[in-house]
């Protein structure tokens, strides 16, 4: 993986999940590392796991949802590496409820981490990706980019907008020397759903509920997704599909496309269903 490996990689969101094993399984090609996390302890137990790198790597302790600490971040990299290849736009959250049991203030929230923070890696890094004879732009969406769920409203309305910003950001950037691609990760065994903010008017028993389902569902790796991932950028893939669920239900979605959910129900409450 020559681009990859004599590149500088950033990554958001990189102190747990596919952030994480990002990190680590380009530490090990030789990639020089630009890694942030808004949890500085997590960020430092990333770092502490890349053993020898050969490349260079840089911890910064970064909100994404803060325009200005983003625009310091870029700044950052460019002082301490002088360089960005790769911009892997990861960090996201989600959020527990209907949409009438979640707040103004909890969409606001998740909006400013998952949307907001793409917008902002991407405006503050595009000029150090420029000067670059290759560079690649990796945007996180999700499945629910793909399709809405029940309980989903605020993080499918992120992951939609994620997407939608990514693919026009790709039309736009055609013949240049950046590539963009968008990520739409099916059930991937992370610690999100556990770390979901319940909404504003949210029972307690939703959080367990929630939690129990994600387990069910979450069929693939964060290894694996990363790895997958990292193919996508080699081979200059627009959009990359995660795990079987995720081909599944976009398959699903294109068949079904005003009329999904009734199957798609099924299949989160019983992975197990024949699908339909």
């Amino acid at each position: 993986m020559g681009f990859l490996s004599e590149g500088v990689a950033v990554i958001t969101g990189a102190g747990s999940g596919m952030g994480r094993c990002l990190a680590q399984q380009l530490a090990a090609m030789g990639t020089s590392l630009a890694i942030s996390d808004v949890n500085g302890k997590a960020l430092a137990e990333t770092a502490g796991m890349l053993g020898a790198a050969k490349g260079k790597v840089t911890q910064h302790v970064v909100n994404v949802a803060e325009e200005a600490r983003m625009k310091a971040f870029a700044e950052e990299v460019e002082a301490q590496h002088g360089r960005a290849t790769t911009l892997f736009n990861n960090a996201g959250v989600a959020l527990l409820g209907n949409f009438e049991e979640i707040s103004i203030a909890d969409i606001r929230w998740l909006m400013d981490i998952n949307f907001w923070g793409v917008i902002y890696g991407t405006h503050y890094f595009l000029p150090l990706l420029k000067r670059e004879k290759r560079a690649h732009i990796v945007n996180l969406s999700s499945v629910f980019g793909l399709v809405g769920v029940v309980g989903q409203t605020a993080y499918c309305a992120s992951k939609f907008a994620v997407r939608g910003f990514t693919e026009s950001l790709r039309h736009e950037l055609d013949g240049t020397n950046i590539f963009v691609t968008s990520v739409h990760p099916g059930g991937i065994r992370t610690d999100i759903a556990r770390h979901a903010r319940p909404g504003a008017k949210v029972g307690k028993d939703l959080y367990k509920n929630s939690v129990a389902r994600f387990d069910r569902v979450a069929i693939t790796t964060p290894e694996d997704a990363a790895a997958r991932i990292l193919q996508g950028v080699e081979k200059r893939e627009g959009r990359v599909l995660i795990g079987k669920d995720c081909k599944q239900v976009d398959f699903l979605q294109r068949l079904k496309p005003a009329s999904y959910w009734g199957t798609l129900a099924k299949k989160i409450e019983d992975p197990g269903a024949t699908k339909r």
